[in-house]
């Protein structure tokens, strides 16, 4: 049994749960037609159920909620439920962190202005799927709301899909590909030469990069051990390799495990000469 605790408008209403004490969010077509605040509702039909989460666990719900428009609540929902025919399961505690940054562009949008967001190129190949799903984002936004966002929003936006599917802060994804953009810049510098972002070497070396920080982050590392093989056939991409850990290490304020250097040289070799690997 849900308690209304506020009509958002004719397809949202924001309820207390009775059961768990929890507020939730429900969303679907007509739900919120009819209803009024206090009023007593069994399980909706069609209805998708969002439990909330706040930027600070400090923050009221209903207070955040009231200053979010809900077009832009829905427009979450509707991104969220193509993440989901995507991937199948997703965390639906996004709902309002998602929905407060649409806010933030549909608002950057209205006054032509934009938030650079340097890291797109490398958020759209390591999250390829969730920035699908962002684009479709987009084309929802358009329709609810009537602006137009960027691909730099598209990027946050599938930061926040990634935050769903990952349970890892959106600011934490944001800082791991920071770290992966400096990483790959110091192997373009080292080599002098630009990579083709397009090529499925280039996507590997990315993802290596990625959970290479993920199990720095952890404490953990690979069991394969090249470095061996790489500093007696490949010294330089060693090298590059080391340097690049030496600075992840430092960034992450971790030490970075010395298995990971050769692992490293691999797909750099694989990127800037396939056919030696």
């Amino acid at each position: 049994m849900y308690r209304i605790i506020k009509v958002l408008n004719n397809n949202g209403i924001l309820v207390y749960h009775n059961e768990t004490g929890r507020e939730m969010i429900l969303l679907g077509n007509g739900i919120g037609f009819g209803k009024r605040p206090t009023q007593q509702v069994e399980q909706v039909q069609g209805a998708k159920v969002y439990s909330l989460v706040t930027r600070q666990k400090q923050q009221s719900v209903l207070k955040v909620v009231n200053g979010i428009r809900p077009e832009f609540i829905e427009a979450a929902g509707r991104i969220i439920d193509e993440a989901e025919k995507v991937f199948q399961k997703m965390n639906r505690d996004i709902l309002l962190p998602m929905a407060d940054h649409i806010a933030l562009a549909a608002k950057r949008a209205e006054g032509n202005r934009q938030m650079p967001n340097p890291f797109t190129p490398d958020i759209r190949v390591l999250f390829a799927k969730e920035f699908a799903v962002a684009l479709k984002g987009r084309e929802i936004i358009r329709d609810l709301i009537g602006y137009e966002i960027s691909d730099d929003e598209v990027g946050f936006i599938t930061l926040h899909i990634h935050a769903g599917l990952s349970d890892e802060q959106v600011s934490v994804t944001l800082d791991t590909t920071r770290i992966i953009n400096e990483g790959i810049a110091m192997i373009e510098k080292a080599y002098e030469q630009r990579f083709d972002t397009d090529s499925l070497a280039y996507t590997r070396l990315m993802s290596h990069l990625y959970y290479m920080v993920a199990r720095t982050r952890n404490g953990e590392s690979t069991n394969a051990d090249f470095n061996d093989f790489i500093f007696s056939n490949y010294p330089r991409t060693g090298r590059v390799a080391q340097e690049v850990c030496s600075y992840m290490g430092r960034e992450l304020k971790k030490t970075v495990a010395k298995e990971e250097i050769g692992f490293l040289a691999i797909h750099i070799q694989r990127v800037i000469s396939p056919e030696t690997v």
